[in-house]
C-alpha cells in the first residue's frame, strides 16, 4: 500500500475542534492582495468583470443590495432577474452588488470547481441529525442544484464558455472505515426509497485496473466547471433582463449598515469608502466574512472563516490514463480533479487542480483564519505529496505546482448554511434586522447548494415586495432556515 502524505478519519477530530471555543472576533474585511488563483489569474481573459463599477459614481439608491459578487450574490441577482421576466409587474426592479475586491474574487474564485451532487453520503447521520424528511430534502437540494445549472448552461449554449467537463465524480475510500460508513449511508438512502441507479462500487482490483490507485471506490454523476467564468455568465443573464436594472460595484467593501430614519423611502444605507447605497433590502452573501457586518455570527455558533489551499499541478501520465473523473473522500479533506486540454495543450498532460491538506496546519484545520495573501507551508508539502501516494507512476514525486493558491470559506457547526431573514439570536421576535437576509455558511460545500439557496432568499424577497407570504421549496430542508436555527444548533424538523 502506498504511503500517504495526509493523517487519515479526520472527520470527527475535525468537528471537535472546530465546536471548541473561539476568543477570535468577528471576520475582518477581506485583505486586499490575495493570493493569485488559477480561476482568477491563469489567463488573461478569464475576468472580465473584474473592475467593473470600482470607479466612477457609486450607485446610490436600489431596491435591494447585495453584498458579496461569488456564487451566492450574482445567483440571487439571476434569480431576481427571472422573477421579473416571469412576471413584468415585479419591475422595475434595481439591483446592486457590492464586493470588497475584484468581481468574483472570493470563494466562488478560489474553489475546487466541482459540480456533483451527493448521492447518499451521510444520509444515516443526516437522519439521525435532522429526521428523514430533511435528510432526503439534503440530497433533493444538490441534485436540483446540479440539474438547474447545467439546464441554464445547456439551454444558452455555455459549455465551452464554462469548461464543463461531465467526467463523474469517483469517491476513493483510504480507510476501511470510510468505506464502511458509505456503504452504511448508501444502505439506509436505498431502503429510505432514494434512487442509487447512478451509483457504481469499485473494487481496489478495478481501480487499480481503471485509475492506477489501490483502493476501493463508489463512482457517480458528476462535472466540473470554471466557477468564476459560470458566475460571469449569469451576471450577464441578469443584465440583460428588461424590467430588471442590475449594477455591480467591485473594490467597494461595505463597512457598516445603519437603518435611515423613519419616513425615508429606504430602509437600510450600506455605507462604504465610497459613499452610501440607500435600499430597501439587504442580502449578506459575503459567506466566511458574514461576521464583520454580523457580529453575532461569530464563532462556531455562527460562521467560521478556514482557509483553504489548493494546488495546480501537471500529472506525470497523459490525458487516457487520468481519466475526466473528478476525486473526493469522506474521512480526509482532499478532493481533486483534471483540467480539460486547451487546443494547443493536446501534447501536454492534464493539469490537475488538487485542494485539501488543512490536517496538518498548525492551526487546527485553518479554522479562524481569514487571510488569504498567505500559503501555508505545511499544506503545500502535503498537497504536493499527496497525488504521487495515492497514484504511483502517474505524479512526479516532488514536482512543484504550476500555480498554488488560498480562499477563505464560511464553515457552520452543523455543516449547513444559514438561509433566510438576519434575525436578532437574543430575540427572533425582534424586527431591527427587517429586510436584510443571509445566504452562507456552506462549510466548503457552495457549489452544489449556493444556487439553490441563492432562489430561496430571491423568492422570499420578491414575496415581500408583493405582500404574499413564501413556502418553502419541496427541495429545501427547513434546517437551513435561520427562522429554524437556535443558539447550539436547529430546532429538528
Amino acid at each position: 500500500m502506498p504511503t500517504l502524505s495526509v493523517p487519515l478519519n479526520q472527520r470527527g477530530k475535525q468537528q471537535r475542534v472546530f465546536e471548541r471555543p473561539t476568543t477570535r472576533g468577528p471576520a475582518p474585511l477581506p485583505v486586499s492582495n490575495p493570493t493569485r488563483s488559477f480561476w482568477i489569474d491563469s489567463a488573461p481573459d478569464a475576468n472580465p468583470l473584474a473592475k467593473e463599477g470600482s470607479t466612477g459614481a457609486l450607485t446610490e439608491d436600489a431596491d435591494i443590495c447585495i453584498i458579496g459578487s461569488g456564487i451566492t450574490g450574482v445567483s440571487t441577482a439571476y434569480h431576481l432577474a427571472k422573477a421579473v421576466e416571469t412576471d413584468p409587474s415585479l419591475g422595475p426592479l434595481k439591483v446592486v452588488i457590492v464586493e470588497a475586491r475584484d468581481f468574483c474574487s472570493g470563494a466562488t474564485g478560489r474553489n475546487g470547481g466541482h459540480l456533483a451532487p451527493n448521492p447518499f453520503f451521510d444520509f444515516d447521520d443526516s437522519t439521525a441529525s435532522f429526521g428523514l424528511d430533511e435528510a432526503k430534502k439534503g440530497i433533493a437540494i444538490e441534485h436540483y442544484t446540479v440539474d438547474e445549472i447545467l439546464k441554464i448552461v445547456l439551454a444558452e449554449g455555455l459549455e465551452d464558455a464554462v469548461d464543463l467537463v461531465l467526467g463523474g465524480r469517483t469517491n476513493i475510500f483510504l480507510t476501511e472505515q470510510e468505506r464502511q460508513s458509505a456503504l452504511a449511508a448508501f444502505n439506509a438512502a436505498k431502503d429510505a426509497g432514494l434512487d442509487p441507479s447512478d451509483v457504481e462500487w469499485f473494487s481496489q482490483e478495478e481501480v487499480e485496473k481503471r485509475y492506477g490507485a489501490s483502493y476501493p471506490a463508489v463512482r457517480h454523476n458528476g462535472g466540473n466547471l470554471w466557477p468564476l467564468k459560470l458566475v460571469t455568465q449569469f451576471f450577464n443573464l441578469a443584465k440583460k433582463t428588461p424590467g430588471f436594472s442590475l449594477h455591480l460595484h467591485t473594490n467597494t467593501p461595505v463597512t457598516a449598515i445603519s437603518s435611515l430614519e423613519s419616513g425615508a423611502s429606504r430602509r437600510w444605507s450600506v455605507n462604504t469608502p465610497r459613499g452610501s447605497v440607500s435600499c430597501s433590502y439587504v442580502l449578506h452573501a459575503s459567506n466566511g466574512y458574514a461576521s464583520h457586518l454580523l457580529p453575532h455570527l461569530t464563532g462556531p455558533e455562527g460562521i467560521v472563516p478556514v482557509r483553504g489551499q489548493i494546488i495546480a499541478v501537471r500529472a506525470d501520465a497523459d490525458a487516457d490514463a487520468i481519466t475526466t473523473s473528478g476525486w473526493t473522500g469522506n474521512d480526509h479533506l482532499e478532493y481533486w480533479f483534471p483540467r480539460p486540454l486547451k487546443a494547443d495543450e493536446q501534447e501536454k498532460n492534464p493539469l490537475v487542480i488538487l485542494g485539501g491538506g488543512r490536517e496538518v496546519a498548525q492551526r487546527p484545520f485553518e479554522f479562524d483564519q481569514a487571510d488569504d495573501s498567505e500559503l501555508n507551508e505545511d499544506v503545500g508539502r502535503v498537497l504536493r505529496d499527496f497525488l504521487p501516494g495515492v497514484f504511483p507512476g502517474k505524479f512526479e514525486v516532488g514536482k512543484e505546482p504550476e500555480m498554488e493558491w488560498t480562499g477563505i470559506m464560511g464553515f457552520t457547526k452543523i455543516g449547513d448554511p444559514f438561509v433566510g431573514p438576519v434575525l436578532n439570536p437574543d430575540n427572533p421576535a425582534d424586527n431591527s434586522y427587517q429586510g436584510q437576509f443571509i445566504s452562507a455558511g456552506y462549510s466548503g460545500h457552495g457549489m452544489p447548494r449556493a444556487f439553490a439557496c441563492a432562489e430561496a432568499v430571491a423568492g422570499m424577497i420578491i414575496a415581500e415586495l408583493g405582500h404574499k407570504a413564501w413556502a418553502p421549496p419541496a427541495w429545501l430542508p427547513v434546517h437551513y432556515l435561520t427562522t429554524n436555527r437556535t443558539q447550539g444548533g436547529v430546532a429538528r424538523a
